[in-house]
């Protein structure tokens, strides 16, 4: 998992930490996907106008078709919640390359680094209810647990994880596609792996994503309830706002239990685009193991902003940001607010991991948007369509 420090987080499993480049458009996989997106465009879906929606495809339907058009997307889906609460879902594209299916309506998909918010609600939760205090130092609740190169447990505070201020180093970095998608790590595991690695930088000095903050953050949630991350993940937050498409994978489980797209990937980098929709997504956990759907991702994010998971004082840490580069991209606790053309910011998260991407987020007023891609995009104007297609559906 990575870090993108202009328009995206990057937070899927890879070697390195700079955006891939595009392949060939020589792939015949490749050339089959843009050639179906400009054969077979899907109309709009609209329950509440569907002669509206069968009239032609609205800008946030054209933005879809771009990224299946013109940068390769396999599929592209998206849901949109505008202020009255009207909701629309859409697609573009095909749900499977090898059968041509339908990408099915709001599909289930790997999210990826939007994990990372949930985790941060669960620890914000226990925060508010006197179990955990954001500036006491990991050592107070893993003791002797975090030591390394420049690396020092009694240094680093539960702010400094949730910020990705801590200095830590990314164990995503060091793993690679292939190598994690049929194997199971524990948590453990990925911090040792971390843990092998020098501290990045002094800790509370500098924003740095490190998906090695959040494995530590489900290891203290974990030790202080005497629970595993994701029951208390399921019981506080998914049962609790009814987020029905919404789950963290068993130990072992690589499929996808909903109807969903399936995922492409390109590994190696110059490639052609692999099926990886069944995969082990062990290798995120606490950083990037959910399953969830657009809309359900649009629910969680309302409800989250809304007040409805957290006391105010600890979702206004939450909101509390730091800079993230120089492209307006902040940073809070677990929740990023980026600026918007029409004005204003939204509040989300956005996440990677091998075969699917999504980006989105919901705005103070109450509008939601989330689009996902069923293959991480290769290259920056794919990238710019893509937070293009959210910054439509949030300012349409």
């Amino acid at each position: 998992m990575r870090a993108r420090t202009g328009q995206n987080l990057r937070s899927s499993t890879r070697r390195d930490g700079r955006r891939r480049r595009a392949v060939s458009a020589a792939a015949a996989m490749a050339v089959g996907v843009m050639t179906l997106g400009v054969l077979a465009p899907p109309a709009a879906s609209d329950s509440a106008t569907p002669a509206a929606a069968a009239a032609g495809p609205d800008a946030v339907q054209r933005a879809l078709n771009t990224l299946v058009r013109d940068d390769g997307m396999p599929a592209a889906l998206a849901s949109v919640k505008d202020r009255n609460g009207r909701a629309r879902t859409y697609t573009a594209g095909v749900g499977d390359l090898t059968t041509g299916s339908k990408v099915p309506r709001d599909g289930q998909v790997r999210i990826g680094s939007n994990t990372k918010a949930f985790t941060a609600v669960v620890v914000l939760q226990l925060v508010g209810e006197g179990k955990i205090d954001l500036d006491a130092f990991v050592d107070t609740y893993l003791p002797g647990l975090v030591r390394g190169e420049g690396i020092d447990g009694n240094r680093i505070t539960v702010r400094h994880l949730l910020q990705h201020t801590s200095g830590l180093p990314d164990y995503g970095v060091h793993l690679d596609d292939d190598e994690i998608r049929n194997r199971y790590f524990e948590p453990r595991e990925l911090l040792d792996l971390a843990l092998d690695h020098p501290a990045d930088a002094e800790p509370g000095k500098s924003w740095g994503y490190s998906n090695t903050n959040y494995v530590l953050a489900g290891l203290i949630v974990q030790k202080v309830t005497g629970r595993p991350l994701a029951e208390e993940m399921d019981r506080r937050i998914i049962q609790r706002i009814g987020l029905r498409h919404t789950y963290f994978p068993a130990p072992g489980e690589m499929t996808v239990r909903e109807p969903h797209p399936r995922g492409y990937h390109r590994s190696p980098e110059d490639g052609p685009l692999r099926d990886f929709t069944e995969m082990d997504p062990s290798a995120g956990w606490a950083a990037g193991q959910l399953i969830s759907t657009n809309s359900d991702l649009n629910r969680f994010f309302t409800a989250l902003l809304a007040g409805r998971l957290l006391p105010a004082a600890q979702l206004a840490e939450m909101r509390t940001t730091v800079p993230v580069g120089t492209s307006g991209l902040r940073y809070g606790l677990g929740l990023t607010s980026r600026t918007l053309s029409c004005g204003g910011v939204y509040w989300g998260h956005g996440g990677d991991i091998a075969g699917y991407e999504t980006r989105g987020g919901v705005t103070d007023d109450g509008r939601a948007a989330n689009v996902a891609v069923t293959s991480i995009p290769t290259d920056e104007a794919a990238v710019r369509h893509v937070s293009e297609a959210v910054d439509t559906a949030l300012c349409g």
